[in-house]
């Protein structure tokens, strides 16, 4: 019998209960729970900030990396889709017009007002800034989204009852729509007061779980009370200035044709 002392140096101590490993390399996993007050987006910041950060300016060993992992690194992949999903919603949406006015340039009018929205949507959210801390979560990201099909439907009300009146009653561009904004101008207040008034509660009562969604409706109501301002003051406007270029143009057009027959 040989003593293992003679074949080996032997030590006590300690050491991970299990390994484990990920595409063949070692792991380590250190779990963060934040408390139940402190939303997912501002934990993972200051992680990054506090943590990540601070060990990347120092550098690490040769083979050591390090990345966020579980809800937060769902987090980023979920914000990376809202991102894609905030383009796809403005493409169907300008699509969907394009069929309804059967033009490409009008829906370009309409898209005008997401801007303006968007605008009004931030300026919402930095007031409520001034009261409660409010970051921009996915639940507020999620508000612009919203906003792009709520606040084109005053601008496409605009468009459409001014081409209404100039291919239907054969109106002048200035009187279709002056007509057309005088008809409308009360159904547009109309239904953006009673979406501004149902998400109040969102923003101003207090109670369990209104945190949450705080930043979705501040984003709304801003952006909607923005857009129902100045979409008055663009539209017309932008309507004149196409229909006019267009109907010049087709005026243009017609000449030629008529001259290149008298010849």
């Amino acid at each position: 019998i040989v003593p293992v002392g003679n074949l080996a140096d032997v030590r006590e101590t300690t050491g991970p209960t299990e390994i484990q490993r990920i595409d063949r390399s070692r792991t380590m996993t250190v779990s963060v729970v934040p408390k139940g007050s402190i939303p997912l987006e501002e934990a993972a910041e200051l992680l990054e900030r506090e943590v990540l950060a601070p060990l990347r300016k120092k550098g690490l060993p040769e083979g050591v990396r390090f990345r966020l992992g579980g809800s937060a690194d769902k987090l980023e992949a979920t914000w990376n889709e809202m991102q894609v999903d905030l383009l796809l919603a403005l493409i169907i949406v300008f699509l969907v017009m394009a069929v309804l006015f059967e033009s490409f340039i009008y829906p370009w009018i309409v898209m005008l007002t997401v801007p303006v929205a968007a605008a009004g949507g931030l300026g919402g959210l930095a007031l409520l800034n001034t009261y409660v801390a409010q970051s921009l979560d996915m639940l507020t990201m999620l508000g612009f989204v919203i906003l792009i099909g709520i606040v084109v439907n005053n601008a496409i009300l605009l468009v459409h009852q001014t081409l209404f009146h100039i291919r239907e009653d054969g109106m002048t561009v200035n009187s279709a729509i002056e007509t057309a904004t005088r008809n409308r101008i009360r159904p547009i207040f109309m239904s953006t007061l009673t979406s501004v008034f149902g998400m109040l509660p969102l923003v101003a009562f207090p109670g369990a779980g209104s945190e949450l969604y705080r930043g979705l409706g501040s984003v709304v109501l801003g952006g909607l009370s923005l857009s129902a301002i100045l979409t008055m003051a663009i539209v017309p406007p932008m309507m004149s200035i196409t229909v006019g270029v267009i109907e010049r143009r087709k005026q243009r057009k017609e000449l030629a044709a008529e001259t290149a027959t008298a010849q």
